[in-house]
C-alpha cells in the first residue's frame, strides 16, 4: 500500500486542532479564578451582590455609579475579560466543523463568538473609562451571546441532554437580563442578577470544552455529534 506523503502529518495537524479548540473553551475557567483573586484585594471589600463583574476591573478609585469601587488588580481583570472572549472566538472557529451540524448551529456559534468579541471589549475599555463601548462589550454577550445559546440548543448536534442544558442555559440568562435590564433587582441585587446573565455562558462554554476534549480523546472527533 502506498502511504501519501504529508497524510501522517496532515493527521497530526488535525488531531491538534481537535484538543485546541475545546481546551480555549475550557480555559474559560480562569474567568472564575481570576475574579476571586481580585475580589479578594478589593478595596473595602467586594460585595457579589452591590458590586458588578465590571467593578473588578474599575481602573480608578473611588464613587462610581453610586458605589465604592476601588480594586488594585484591575488590569488582572481587565486582561481575563480580554483572554475569555479571544478563547470565545478561537474556540468557536476551532470547533466549527465538529460542533455546527446546520446552518442553525452555525449562526448559534457565529453569535456566541460575537459574545466573545464584547468580552474583550469590555477588558479594554473599563466601565470607567469609555462607557459607551464598554456598555456595548458587555451587551454582545449578554444579547447576542445568550441568544447563540438557545439557538444552539434548539439545532446543535449531541443527545437531548446536552441540547436542553444548552437551550436552558441561555433562556435563563435571557430572562435575568430583561430583570436587569428593568432594574428590579430584588434580593440579589444588581451584581446577583448581572452574574445569571454571565455565568450560565462561561459555564457551558467550559463543559462543552470537557465534553470535547473526552470525546477527542475516545472517538477522535471533538464536539457534539
Amino acid at each position: 500500500m502506498v502511504t501519501m506523503p504529508g497524510t501522517a502529518a496532515d493527521a497530526s495537524v488535525a488531531g491538534r486542532r481537535r484538543r485546541l479548540g475545546p481546551l480555549l473553551f475550557v480555559s474559560g475557567i480562569q474567568y472564575f479564578v481570576v475574579q476571586l483573586v481580585v475580589a479578594r484585594r478589593f478595596a473595602g471589600g467586594y460585595d457579589l451582590a452591590g458590586n458588578t463583574i465590571s467593578d473588578l476591573g474599575n481602573s480608578s478609585c473611588g464613587s462610581f455609579n453610586g458605589r465604592l469601587v476601588c480594586s488594585p488588580l484591575h488590569t488582572l481583570m481587565n486582561s481575563s475579560f480580554i483572554v475569555l472572549g479571544l478563547c470565545m472566538m478561537a474556540g468557536s472557529y476551532l470547533l466549527l466543523g465538529w460542533f455546527a451540524k446546520s446552518r442553525g448551529s452555525t449562526i448559534g456559534l457565529g453569535l456566541f463568538a460575537l459574545g466573545g468579541v464584547g468580552a474583550v471589549l469590555v477588558g479594554l475599555f473599563p466601565e470607567n473609562t469609555v462607557p459607551a463601548l464598554h456598555g456595548i462589550g458587555a451587551a454582545l454577550p449578554f444579547f447576542f451571546g445568550n441568544i447563540g445559546l438557545v439557538i444552539l440548543g434548539r439545532t446543535m448536534g449531541g443527545g437531548w441532554p446536552i441540547r436542553a442544558s444548552t437551550f436552558l442555559a441561555g433562556a435563563i440568562a435571557l430572562l435575568a437580563l430583561g430583570v436587569y435590564v428593568s432594574g428590579h433587582y430584588g434580593a440579589l441585587g444588581e451584581g446577583g442578577i448581572e452574574r445569571v446573565v454571565a455565568y450560565p455562558q462561561t459555564v457551558w462554554m467550559i463543559a462543552i470544552g470537557l465534553c470535547g476534549l473526552l470525546r477527542s480523546r475516545t472517538t477522535g472527533t471533538s464536539g457534539p455529534s
